[in-house]
């Protein structure tokens, strides 16, 4: 990967949780690291009234911050840090991907959040609608589990819903710059009502399944490891929770059928899947953007 990472740093322990992942993830990739920390615009609540002295009060904080978060980016990886104005942090972190040509924005959980779980806020409900490059979601805790080891493995969530070439696409490309293995996992589930034969849904799911991730396979290009794996179980979360994960691992979802072209949309079914997941969640909008598709 030669382009850049945005991570959006607050002085929280998610801001260090979302800067031990986006270093990890620049360092295995290749990728430069651009850390932002967002302060308000001019359209800030009255509660705080334009005052120069606050606002020089607020920036030095804002440096000092940064400066801080720099010190955490790993050995050998080129990092910038930026203070930004923007009306709100998803805005200001989407405009800076954009000027910056960043490949992802990696956001930490939002307060209340048990370690190890993910949990979304307004920022990254706002980032999830509104972004047109992958997001990276990064569970509480995370920087707990970043080895030296970078990215061993990516999981990615496959299906037939529009989207999912694009989906594969990133996987491949970042399987391909951080030296990661693919798992492709198919999903098969049963969430239905007790009158539902669901022992022959189930016999047709899991078929259906193998015939998917096959074909998936043999688009995967030579040279990168992958397998495939048909998860099972009553519903998302019961299928998820059988699944193992390695230090280092990411999984990739895609958006919503919803989702609007070059734009992110979180889907229900990658909505369960956040309840059960430990690890940091890349949601990839449903089509690239011309910028993207050459990466």
């Amino acid at each position: 990967m030669s382009g850049r990472i945005v991570v959006g740093y607050t002085a929280t322990k998610a801001g260090k949780d979302a800067i031990a992942v986006a270093s990890g993830l620049a360092a295995a990739s290749g990728a430069e690291l651009d850390i932002v920390l967002v302060l308000p615009g001019e359209g800030r609540s009255v509660i705080t009234p334009p005052d120069a002295s606050y606002d020089r009060y607020l920036l030095g904080q804002a440096e000092q911050w940064l400066a801080e978060a720099a010190t955490s980016v790993g050995e050998g990886v080129v990092h910038r840090e930026h203070a930004r104005y923007a009306e709100s942090f998803a805005e200001g972190l989407i405009e800076a991907a954009g000027e910056f040509g960043a490949t992802h924005i990696v956001v930490g959980a939002a307060d209340g959040g048990s370690r190890g779980r993910h949990r979304l806020g307004s920022t990254t409900g706002q980032l999830l609608h509104s972004s047109d490059v992958p997001v990276v979601l990064v569970p509480r805790g995370s920087r707990k589990r970043v080895t030296d080891a970078g990215v061993p493995r990516l999981t990615v969530a496959v299906g037939t819903r529009a989207g999912a070439d694009v989906l594969l696409d990133e996987a491949v490309a970042l399987a391909t710059d951080t030296g990661a293995s693919l798992r492709l996992v198919s999903l098969v589930t049963v969430d239905l009502p007790a009158s539902v034969d669901t022992g022959v849904i189930r016999l047709a799911g899991a078929a259906h399944a193998e015939e998917v991730l096959a074909s998936v396979l043999d688009r995967v290009p030579p040279g990168v490891p992958a397998e495939i794996l048909a998860a099972r179980g009553d519903d998302i979360q019961d299928a998820v929770s059988h699944l193992d994960w390695l230090p280092g691992e990411i999984i990739l979802v895609g958006s919503s059928r919803l989702a609007q072209p070059r734009r992110l949309f979180l889907g229900s079914t990658a909505a369960k899947l956040l309840d059960q997941i430990p690890v940091p969640m890349i949601v990839v909008p449903r089509t690239r953007t011309p910028e993207g598709a050459g990466r």
